[in-house]
């Protein structure tokens, strides 16, 4: 099914793409439907299984435990979201590496610090999440680095992760998004990072690219519709996953993770959207994000 870029889906669609996922189909293509697009706010029609939205409309921020607006580089804006909805507005200076970052958390976290948007409650062990992302027509530099992740705080002390789950792109494949899958574990699930990034004891447990260049210069200015899926592995088992579709196809997956061996403290309990551009932004450009989405089911487009 092709829509217009921006174009929101109907209710039945939306369900015919649930369906799809559950199915385990490796496309989210639902059935031809004549559903017109909903309105410019999505978070009123939330379903049950979702655990945060934020569609920009209302001013949600302060249900982040962190926003960094990086002296206004990123703000919620009106006119730049689907549709000319509201949105989040990323603006990058020339060499600009970091334009600022949404901080969410959910689930049952080992810190107060870490104020979960639901009610905090929950080892989460599965979890999908979707986000819109536009780059400003003329932006050059292929994806921009950062632009999301999944992870799961894991110490009382200290931002130690058990796990990370990063989507972007990189300097191997700037116009394609990858899935960086990393676990703070031994193969055991004894927890050996530190802090926050600790790459000298993070495990890689191997990178993958999208099938399709989707960050490139001449697509600049359409909206992109992305949806990654992590289920942390069971006890001691290489049973995890890791998937993402964009624009409802499945572009990516690894399975057989062993995420975080037997370690069962904490589950997955933070989202970060991220506008991080290692080496600077080429010149001073823009992109905006809409409609993020925190699911315990399949979401679609």
């Amino acid at each position: 099914m092709t829509l217009r870029p921006g174009s929101r889906l109907g209710a039945a669609a939306v369900l015919a793409a649930i369906a799809c996922h559950a199915a385990g189909a490796s496309s989210l293509e639902p059935a031809p439907s004549t559903a017109v697009p909903t309105s410019a706010a999505p978070c009123d029609e939330a379903r049950p299984a979702w655990i945060f939205c934020d569609d920009f409309e209302v001013d949600r921020l302060s249900r982040y435990f962190e926003y960094q607006s990086r002296d206004g580089s990123f703000v919620r804006s009106a006119g730049v979201g689907v549709d000319g909805s509201y949105g989040m507005r990323a603006s990058f200076r020339a060499g600009q590496v970091d334009a600022g970052a949404l901080h969410l958390a959910f689930g049952r976290t080992p810190q107060s610090y870490f104020r979960a948007a639901d009610a905090g409650t929950e080892n989460y062990r599965e979890l999908w999440w979707r986000v819109r992302i536009r780059y400003q027509p003329g932006w050059t530099g292929g994806g921009g680095w950062k632009v999301s992740r999944m992870l799961g705080f894991a110490s009382p002390t200290s931002w130690a992760e058990s796990m990370v789950g990063y989507t972007g792109s990189g300097s191997s494949a700037p116009y394609r998004m990858v899935l960086d899958p990393q676990s703070g574990t031994d193969s055991s699930g004894n927890l050996l990072t530190t802090t926050y990034n600790d790459f000298a004891h993070l495990r890689s447990l191997g990178m993958v690219k999208s099938q399709t260049q989707v960050f490139l210069d001449k697509d600049a200015g359409r909206w992109l519709c992305v949806e990654a899926h992590i289920k942390l592995n069971a006890g001691g088992q290489a049973d995890g996953v890791f998937e993402l579709w964009i624009d409802g196809r499945l572009e990516a997956s690894r399975s057989g993770l062993n995420w975080v061996g037997g370690f069962s403290e904490y589950g997955l309990n933070a989202v970060f959207l991220e506008n991080y551009f290692n080496g600077g932004a080429p010149k001073a450009q823009e992109r905006y994000f809409d409609d993020l989405v925190v699911s315990t089911e399949p979401i679609g487009c």
